[in-house]
């Protein structure tokens, strides 16, 4: 009996670590999507380093790499709005995480409790 694509993907299915991921294809950052568990609400997308993937799973809150700061960060650490990892995920390429978090107040930095608020309109044809 062949191997469909679905029993192909459960057979890949399981746990990884940190060096598992592939941080070379965006030159050591992987983009982070950062859900909220309980509504699956997007809240934001941010980038992580190696370091920042390890300093997660040891504290259970979310760390980023700063590209603009270039320096580690914790997610809350001065306003107080924290994310705590319920669960990441990573997706089929090992190229992205999906950080599952409980949100302590908004997550953007603008005071919105997501980042993704504003819509982009559609674009009259041009002929």
């Amino acid at each position: 009996m062949s191997n469909t694509m679905f029993e192909k993907s459960e057979a890949q299915n399981g746990s990884l670590s940190g060096s598992d991921l592939d941080f070379e294809k965006f030159s050591g950052l992987l983009p982070v999507i950062t859900q909220d568990h309980g509504s699956g609400r997007v809240l934001m997308l941010a980038y992580a380093n190696l370091e920042a993937v390890r300093k997660t799973q040891e504290t259970g809150y979310a760390h980023y790499w700063s590209r603009s700061r270039n320096t580690l960060w914790k997610k809350g650490e001065s306003s107080g709005h924290v994310q705590q990892i319920k669960e990441v995920l990573v997706d089929c390429d090992e190229d992205t995480l999906l950080y599952k978090v409980s949100q302590i107040g908004p997550a953007c930095h603008t005071g919105a409790k997501s980042c993704f608020f504003r819509e982009l309109q559609t674009e009259p044809s041009v002929k």
